[in-house]
This record gives C-alpha cells, structure tokens and sequence, in this order.
C-alpha cells in the first residue's frame, strides 16, 4: 500500500523540475509539506497544522496552500480543513530564498535543489496530532491510516540514495555544492570520502573549499539550515547570529 498523509493523499517523491544546468547545487535534509488547519464542525481548532500532502517542489515557499488543501475532501462530520498560519507552509523554503541564495547574488533559476531524504516525514508533533485526532476517527469513518514515516535519526542516505545525488551533481552541471546544515555533511559529504562530519568543523564559517567527487572538482560551501539562517521554531541563535554575519560581510563576493 502506498504511504499517505491523513485523509487520503499519497506520499510524493519531491525532486527537481527544471534539469537545465545550475550555477550551484543545494543539498537539504528531507522534504517538507504542506500543512492545514484542521477545525470542528463547531469550530473548535484540532489541530493547529497537520500535514496533509507532500510539498509540490523543493523548499516550497507556500504558494498555492490553500489550492492544495481545498482539493482534499473530509467528512463534513469531521469538519473542514483551511490552510495552516503563514508560519507552517513554505518557512524553509522562502529562507532558502533570502537567507541564503539572494546574498550570494542567485535566485532559484540558479540554483538545483535536493534532499537527503526526497519526501515528508513525521516529526514529533505531527506523530502526536496524528495519534491523537486523526487516527482515533479514521477506521470510525472509513479514513485511510496515516502511514507517512517520520524523520529518521540514521541512515538519512543510504548507497543507493547516495549514489542517485551524485548522478543529479553530474546532470546540474554546478561547480558549487551548497550543504545546509549537519545533515548533508554527515551522510552525503562524508559517507563519499570527505574529512568533514558537521558544520562546526568549517572555519571561518562560510567559505569555499575545494574537493574532488565521481570525477567532478567542485567548490563545496557549508551553511546553516534554513531554519537557522531565519530564527525558526527551535533553532540556535548562536548560529543564526554567525550566517547574519555571513550575510553581512562575506557572501556578496564569494561566488564571483
């Protein structure tokens, strides 16, 4: 059985649209989705934001929520589904955007962007909302289970995944590999042969450095995550305060 969101949709592959060559490659951790407000036929809020479908492209900025959700249909017993606070759809993705691609001078058409793991997963919280107030009405109301996997501690790319970014590296054409965070340097980076095991061991912080990888010579820039580089949810002001310093003084040149 295919995995699914709750109420129904299909867990998607998220991967690169446009094929054509890149300046840069952006390497994230796992793709996100979009989120909805679930409420009561009473009005009474259920869930603040539950994920109900797979993000429609990598770090999705939130445009089109409110399209997406409305093509989910629910019990009206169980109430109505509206788009999740700004907040919950698309953060990563418009960081990306701001914190990250703009001070070095590109935009998305520049740059081919990927993850360790290519699909949603379940946090925390989502695994709670979902144990909580989906799952106790799905088999009462004919519901498929919620079966989308959480977000795993290990293993985050495994040979075979690995060996799939690499093929995308060759086929983007870019000379800069952009690594978001811990994540991508732990299992991507350094499972392919590189010293490196965290962000922390770069220093200065956000500068280039040079390998060799399947025979391409690339520039790999490590950074924050999004959600570091723009102070979201739980995230280290220590590290934001370092990019916004990045940010300040250093990117503007570093890709000319």
């Amino acid at each position: 059985m295919a995995q699914q969101f709750p109420f129904g949709q299909p867990l998607q592959t998220v991967q690169q649209t446009d094929r054509t060559p890149k300046h840069v490659f952006v390497l994230g951790v796992y793709a996100s989705a979009v989120h909805a407000r679930w409420v009561s036929p009473d009005g009474q809020e259920l869930v603040q934001a539950l994920a109900v479908a797979s993000e429609p492209c990598n770090f999705w900025t939130g445009q089109g929520a409110a399209e997406i959700i409305g093509r989910i249909t629910i019990p009206p017993q169980l109430g109505t589904l509206q788009p999740a606070d700004a907040q919950f759809n698309g953060p990563s993705g418009i960081a990306l955007d701001e914190r990250i691609l703009a001070p070095l001078g590109l935009t998305r058409d520049d740059a081919w962007l990927c993850d360790l793991v290519p699909h949603s997963c379940l946090n925390i919280t989502q695994q709670k909302a979902i144990a909580e107030q989906y799952t106790p009405v799905a088999e009462q109301y004919g519901l498929p289970p919620a079966t989308i996997p959480p977000g795993p501690d290990t293993d985050l790319a495994d040979s075979k995944r690995r060996a799939e970014i690499i093929s995308e590296l060759h086929e983007s054409e870019a000379t800069t590999l952009i690594l978001l965070g811990d994540q991508p340097i732990k299992w991507f980076l350094n499972k392919v042969g590189q010293p490196w095991k965290r962000l922390s061991e770069f220093k200065p912080y956000g500068r280039l450095h040079s390998i060799r990888l399947d025979r391409m010579k690339l520039n790999i820039l490590p950074l924050v995550h999004p959600r570091q580089a723009a102070k979201l949810g739980l995230s280290s002001l220590e590290w934001f305060k370092i990019h916004d310093d990045w940010v300040n003084t250093t990117a503007a040149g570093l890709l000319k």
